[in-house]
């Protein structure tokens, strides 16, 4: 950033060594989740996330994400989690739930927890959306879960 002479400022960090993450992905889309998902998995591999230090659960949809990520940010394990899945818009207005709760409840667990959680749930009008943006969305949620992480462990304090 620009200089700001005498003011501290937290420089990003993606170095991945020692940080321990969580990962939460939804089975419905399945193929698109897994591409979600391997997309990421590759990506903490190579900012230095050590493979044993990553912990993967499955749930049915992207409305059992939150509770699932609520149990792992509240079992002091983690410094960092992260959501993936698929909510593809369909003929019912049972889209617009799915992608609005789903978000709203990963805000709160990030919130009342103190642990960062990156967003991976894509919502897409189609699959061809959805392929279109699975890998750059499931490295994107990997660098985003290393670089909050590392700063809040830089800010320290209460989680």
């Amino acid at each position: 950033m620009a200089g700001y002479e005498n003011i501290y400022e937290y420089e990003p960090s993606l170095k991945g060594k020692g940080l321990a993450i969580g990962v939460v992905m939804s089975r419905f889309n399945q193929d698109i989740s897994e591409g979600l998902l391997s997309a990421c998995t590759s990506e903490l591999k190579r900012l230095g996330v050590d493979e044993g230090s990553v912990a993967i659960a499955t749930v049915p949809g992207a409305l059992e994400i939150p509770l699932v990520l609520q149990r792992m940010a509240r079992s002091g394990r983690f410094n960092a989690l992260i959501a993936l899945g698929a909510v593809i818009r369909g003929e019912t207005y049972h889209f617009e739930i799915v992608s609005n709760d789903s978000c709203r409840a990963l805000m709160e667990v990030q919130i009342s927890t103190g642990i960062p959680i990156a967003n991976g749930i894509l919502t897409c009008e189609d699959d061809d959306q959805a392929i279109a943006r699975m890998h750059q969305k499931g490295s994107d949620c990997a660098q985003v879960a290393v670089e909050m992480a590392n700063l809040l462990g830089a800010i320290g304090g209460q989680s």
